[in-house]
Order: structure tokens, then sequence, then C-alpha cells
């Protein structure tokens, strides 16, 4: 075993991918999750696929106590992927007090416990929406920092803020920022996917919900931007794809003899733009179901048009996107299908 890795919001959508590519890859998983928005059955669904169960804690990253119990119960953590965190653009134009307790109160509590126990390294799930509307396209690591369009991506920002200053301040760890763009699809398995509670925040499962007949249509937010076809454009990344990034930053962090500095940036996404409508088209392509869908006004907080220059982990982090969109949708139905068996 290469060593323990403690993953926060491990049985979350991309925690849960991120969770198998790390033990196939060698290392021991301690998953910690208050299943605010996930399912403590997703653990079959690793064991499945790994033939491992990673031990498992219900506690919420908020709570100190909880959090020194985890670390101090597992002296061989070596790496922590902080993905624990509200997540929806537009719940948190809504609910913003929520958002920034939860978002970075989360994550203070964990470095401090790094410090406390001598953790080497943290990969941060950040997102690309610290950009806003970036000024150039495809948006590169070193585009500004937009004013943030959303309490959500604001809560990004400072994260990565926090990140910064605690490395600057001369933190015995590194640390690795990954900016990604719009995770979706499956495991080609269908026996994990993106699993969220109540109504979709997210497109895809509202999309592949709607396929199924389990909601009634799909509001596409806006067909009036400044796009080819008046819909939001955004870089769709496929999960698993993505998950392999976290596994490689963690490498990173570990090996020494890459002199790695202390903290890095990296955008993990395809360098593609797709919009709205032409996702919906495709995935109606590649699996022959029908979306009904309808144009609705646009929804505060969302970006016109966004999409990566990945070139920078491609070269330096060892990393592409490798799965198509096409495959990526199948993915998603097949996911779907898996957890609906009449769809």
């Amino acid at each position: 075993m290469k060593g323990t890795i403690l993953v926060t919001g491990g049985t979350g959508y991309i925690g849960s991918h991120t969770t198998v590519e790390l033990i196939n890859s060698g290392y021991q998983v301690v998953i910690m999750d208050n299943l605010s928005n996930s399912n403590v059955e997703v653990l079959k669904g690793i064991e499945a696929i790994t033939g491992v169960c990673p031990t498992f804690y219900e506690a919420d990253c908020n709570d100190e106590a909880a959090v020194e119990r985890i670390f101090s119960a597992h002296p061989d953590i070596c790496g922590l992927i902080h993905f624990a965190a509200s997540k929806a653009v537009g719940e948190s134009v809504q609910k913003p007090l929520l958002y920034y307790r939860n978002n970075l109160l989360s994550l203070i509590v964990m470095l401090e416990a790094m410090q406390r126990h001598g953790t080497k390294g943290i990969v941060f799930s950040s997102s690309c929406t610290v950009y806003g509307q970036p000024e150039q396209l495809p948006v590169t690591e070193q585009a500004p920092i937009q004013e943030a369009l959303s309490p959500y991506g604001n809560t990004k920002q400072i994260n990565e803020e926090i990140v910064r200053d605690t490395i600057h301040a001369g933190a015995p760890f590194k640390a690795i920022l990954l900016r990604y763009f719009n995770p979706i699809g499956a495991h080609p398995s269908a026996l994990i996917g993106e699993l969220p509670l109540g109504v979709p925040q997210n497109l895809i499962p509202y999309l592949t919900q709607t396929a199924a007949g389990i909601r009634r249509e799909l509001s596409v937010f806006g067909d009036d931007y400044n796009t080819p076809d008046g819909s939001c454009i955004r870089d769709y990344i496929n999960v698993v794809d993505l998950a392999k990034a976290h596994v490689k930053a963690i490498e990173r962090i570990l090996n020494p003899e890459l002199g790695s500095p202390a903290l890095e940036t990296f955008n993990v996404g395809t360098g593609r733009g797709v919009s709205v409508l032409e996702l919906i088209r495709t995935f109606e392509q590649v699996t022959g179901v029908p979306v009904p869908h309808k144009i609705v006004g646009r929804r505060e907080g969302d970006i016109e048009q966004v999409w990566a220059d990945p070139k920078h982990a491609n070269e330096v982090l060892g990393w592409k996107a490798e799965e198509s969109l096409a495959d990526t949708l199948r993915s998603a139905w097949a996911w779907q299908k898996h957890i609906t068996p009449k769809a």
C-alpha cells in the first residue's frame, strides 16, 4: 500500500469515484462524510468495483472533535482530498450563510488538523467558478480571478485564499488546487454515479431523470446568451477522468523526488465547450431517448460560457481527459437505468 488518504465528502459524486481510483492505485482510503447530500449505500458500490470497502466515518468536517478523533485513529494519513462542501450555485444564492459556514469552516478545521498531525499535503476541490466570466477563452490558470457571481463561487475563491495564505505562512505541507469544470457521467460499471437527494441541482441528473420519466421536463435556463445557440456553454468532463486527476495530484504531493512547489494550481477540463442544448441533443442521439425540455428565464449566478485550457495539467500533472462526450453521456444513462430499473 502506498499510504492512507483521507477523503472528505467521499460518499459524494466525485468523492466516490476518486475513492475507487485511489484504491485501484494502491492507496488505503478513509472516508469522512456527514451524508447531507449522499447515501451510505455508495460504499457497497465502491466495494463491488474494487473489492475493498473503505473505512467510513459519518461525521461533519465542521466538528473539530470528530476530525481530531479520525486523525488520531489513523496516524498513517499522509494526504487529504477535501471535497466536502455545499455545491449548488442556485441554492447558494438563496442560502448564502449556509454556504459560507459549511464551505469555509470545514476547510479551516481540516487544515488545522493537518498541521497538528503532520499530514503531507492536501488536494483541494476548487472550481472554474473562480474565474467568473473569463475575459479570454479558453481559460488558463493565469486568468484573473473575477468577482464571483454566486456565494458558492465566492466560497471557492475564499477557500483558495485560505490555502494560499496557510502555505505562505510556512505550513509544513503541500497543496494542489484543482479547478475543475463540469463533471458528468458515471463509472462504466454503473455501480456508482451521481445520486442527489431530492430534486437535482445539477444538469445531468435532472436530464437523466427527465429521460427516465421521473421529472416532467428539463428547464434550460436562458436561450438568449451570446453563444451559437443562445444557451450557456460549459466544459463537461467525465467524472472518472476527473477522479484520476486527483490521484495524479496526490502522487505529485507525496513524491519528494519531483521537487514540486508547495502550492500549485491546475485546470481540469477537456478544453472543449459544449452548450446546454448541444448536450441535450447529444444525449438524445447516443441513447435514442427523448428529453422533454423547455426554455425558461436566465438563472441568477450562471456564467455565460467557460471552458478550460488544460495544457498545464496535461504537461505538468501528467493528466489528460480521455473519455468522449458520447461515452460519458451513455454512462450517465446506464447509471440512471441502474437506479431506476424501468428506465
